[in-house]
C-alpha cells in the first residue's frame, strides 16, 4: 500500500515536470520554434482547437515560422489566433494558402518579462508538486492504523526525497531556459 502511494505520487510529479518544461518550450527565445505554437487554441468551428491539429508548422529561417492549414477555411482563424497570442508579440501574414509569421527581434526589456512569464510557470509547477506532496501525505497518514508507524515514516522521508528530486528537476529547467532566454 505504502509503495502504490509513493510510485503514483512519483508519476504525477513527473508528469509535472514535464508539463513544466513543455510550458518553458512554449516561452520564445532567440529562433522561431515551432513548439511556441503548441498551446495556441483556434476557434475551429466554434470549438477550440489546438493550432498542432489544424497546421503544419515549418520554420524556414531564424525568426520565420511557417503556418500551412490543412483545412484553408480555417486561414483566417488560425491568423486571428496567433495575432491574439500575448507571449508571441507577432503579426502574421496570410497569403491565401499559408501563414508566415515572423517574430520580432528580442529586445533586453522583452527577455526579461519572458524571464519573469518563465519563473512563474516554474512555480506554478513547484507548488503542483508540492500539492502532490500533500496529497501522498495525507494518504499516507491514513494508512497508520494499518501499517507500523515507522513504515508510514520511512515512506515520508522517501516522498520528501522524491520531491526535492522533482523540485529540483524544475529548478534545472528553470535555469537553462533563463539562460538561453539571456543569451543574445
Amino acid at each position: 500500500m505504502i509503495a502504490d502511494v509513493l510510485s503514483d505520487a512519483t508519476a504525477r510529479m513527473q508528469k509535472a515536470v514535464e508539463v513544466a518544461k513543455d510550458d518553458f518550450a512554449t516561452v520564445r527565445t532567440g529562433r522561431a520554434n515551432p513548439q511556441l505554437f503548441q498551446k495556441i487554441m483556434v476557434s475551429y468551428y466554434g470549438t477550440p482547437t489546438p493550432l498542432a491539429q489544424l497546421a503544419s508548422l515549418t520554420n524556414t529561417e531564424a525568426r520565420t515560422l511557417v503556418v500551412t492549414p490543412y483545412d484553408k477555411s480555417a486561414l483566417r482563424d488560425i491568423e486571428q489566433a496567433i495575432r491574439d497570442t500575448p507571449n508571441i508579440g507577432a503579426n502574421p501574414t496570410n497569403d491565401g494558402n499559408l501563414i508566415r509569421v515572423t517574430l520580432p527581434e528580442l529586445t533586453e526589456e522583452r527577455r526579461k518579462e519572458y524571464v519573469k512569464i518563465v519563473r512563474s510557470k516554474a512555480e506554478d509547477a513547484r507548488v503542483s508538486v508540492r500539492n502532490i506532496r500533500r496529497k501522498a501525505k495525507d494518504d499516507l497518514d491514513a494508512l497508520k492504523g494499518e501499517v507500523g508507524d515507522d513504515e508510514v515514516a520511512r515512506a515520508e522521508k522517501e516522498l520528501e526525497h522524491v520531491t526535492k528530486g522533482h523540485v529540483d528537476q524544475i529548478d534545472d529547467a528553470l535555469k537553462r531556459k533563463e539562460s538561453e532566454l539571456l543569451e543574445v
